[in-house]
């Protein structure tokens, strides 16, 4: 047998990264209470470290392997590092001020965040099902923990119990699903699985169908949709508010990642089956998500339930099947990253500033209290009922682009009804803030970094969706699709 050398140099941020939490768990155990903040600076360093050696790394041609075939660099795999980084960064920043209020650990938090993103790293530069169910692995316990952090609070370790038994449900679901193709096709190796489907009669047998389905039942349990989206609107109220922002964003993109490196990279050849499913995913999701946000009077609550017909729509550009649907599904999961930040981060900043902002009604009358904070949230809503020239707006149209270009119409009329229905809530949310009296009418202060965090989201989504064409183009470009 011939041994080769890794290319060390493909896995550098995530050796990086793994290098730099290490550290940081250590150096967080010696400095005194005082110096915390350097842990906190350390995982930023950590994250704006990985991001220039990532970004280093785009412009390769195809995809590059290495450990024996088992990691792959491609472009998809740069574009969701990139934004992972950038969902972290985010919600290290909103954890900053809020944690020491709430007594919640300092240097867990952080360096929990950090090894979770090396799992998220690692899913989606996988090429072979051991490394993905290693990287789904230490995404997640990690998750699991941070839920927790706040111990004195009931409501966070029954939310942490909760989200820990349906993911190991989910990941032993998932895990034997991957056993049942890896038994159909004699290997683990993502490509070689697509290529033995695709050359033989093997997408006749039942076991390849049932392995796919078990698949994809895992894969929907790490996603929050319906009908696998029950620990979702628990763990959102239960969870510290930073925890929710690293949960609802850069854990939804590695669900994605997951998604692209399973269904579309290996299981290809199934698309017809895996179609069916996504269809009845995406409507039960798209139905169940608005029509219960409009009940909902907790606004984590009702963020949760947003968040699962928002993957109802994304799952439809997975529906497609064609370059153009992965792109505009890539297109929507970025923009609704930055909505969730945005939302979640004027949560944050009420709760920071003393304010309890669990209820949409403790909403009541920002607009008099800080009317730029007001004017970012106002922003956010509007973009996630896809309200123009707002970037939520033209993520459901990229969606509805696509469908209709492989004839399903009548979906995109489906996914069009329902985005009517959700706009209420949202728009319910404007019209606390602008048309009713607060109960306090004390001005609501907040740090400087806070304030860019919340004005880059705000602007960046009415910016976004007046020049969508680079981030488009990007997202369009990494499936070699070319852009409508």
């Amino acid at each position: 047998m011939n041994f080769e050398i890794p290319n060390f140099a493909l896995a550098l941020p995530e050796i990086f990264v793994l290098t730099m939490a290490c550290a940081i768990l250590l150096i967080d155990l010696f400095i005194p209470k005082h110096a915390k903040t350097l842990t906190y600076l350390l995982a930023q360093i950590t994250l704006l470290g990985a991001a220039i050696l990532t970004f280093q790394q785009y412009g390769h041609p195809g995809s590059v392997t290495t450990f024996n075939g088992m990691f792959v660099l491609n472009n998809l795999a740069i574009v969701l590092k990139l934004f992972i980084y950038l969902s972290a960064f985010a919600s290290f920043l909103y954890a900053r001020s809020y944690l020491p209020k709430t007594k919640i650990p300092y240097g867990e938090y952080f360096v929990l965040g950090l090894f979770s993103v090396l799992g998220m790293m690692v899913i989606v530069s996988a090429h072979n099902f051991i490394v993905l169910f290693l990287g789904l692995e230490l995404f997640s316990l990690p998750i699991y923990a941070m839920v927790a952090l706040r111990r004195d609070e009931g409501i966070c370790v029954e939310a942490a119990i909760k989200y820990f038994v349906t993911g190991a449900i989910a990941t032993g679901t998932l895990l034997y699903g991957l056993s049942m193709l890896y038994g159909a096709t004699g290997s683990m190796d993502i490509t070689r699985v697509s290529e033995v489907i695709m050359q033989s009669s093997l997408s006749d047998e039942l076991i390849l169908v049932f392995g796919l389905v078990f698949a994809v039942v895992g894969m929907v349990f790490k996603l929050g949709a319906v009908p696998f989206h029950m620990w979702v609107p628990d763990v959102y109220e239960g969870a510290p508010t930073p925890v929710v922002l690293f949960l609802g964003t850069t854990a939804k993109i590695a669900a994605l990642g997951l998604l692209f490196r399973l269904l579309v990279d290996g299981l290809q050849p199934l698309s017809v089956q895996w179609q069916d499913l996504l269809i009845i995913v995406a409507v039960l999701s798209m139905a169940l998500g608005n029509l219960a946000a409009i009940v909902q009077s907790n606004i984590k609550r009702m963020l949760a339930y947003s968040s699962i017909a928002h993957m109802g729509y994304m799952a439809l550009g997975l529906v497609t099947a064609t370059p153009q649907g992965y792109g505009a599904a890539l297109f929507y999961m970025i923009t609704y990253a930055i909505m969730t930040l945005g939302a979640f981060g004027v949560v944050a900043i009420m709760n920071n500033a003393g304010c309890e902002a669990s209820k949409v009604s403790d909403l009541r009358g920002l607009n008099s209290r800080n009317p730029w904070l007001a004017l970012m949230m106002l922003l956010v809503m509007f973009s996630m009922a896809g309200i123009p020239p707002i970037v939520g707006f033209m993520a459901k149209l990229s969606i509805l682009e696509a469908l209709i270009g492989v004839h399903l119409v009548w979906l995109a009329a489906i996914a069009l009804f329902f985005a009517v229905i959700g706009a209420y809530y949202y728009i319910r949310v404007v019209k606390v803030m602008y048309f009713e009296e607060p109960e306090d009418a004390t001005p609501i202060k907040y740090p400087v970094d806070m304030q860019i965090a919340i004005s880059l989201s705000g602007v960046g989504l009415l910016v976004l969706g007046i020049v969508p064409g680079a981030l488009f183009t990007l997202c369009q470009a990494v499936f070699g699709a070319t852009p409508y």
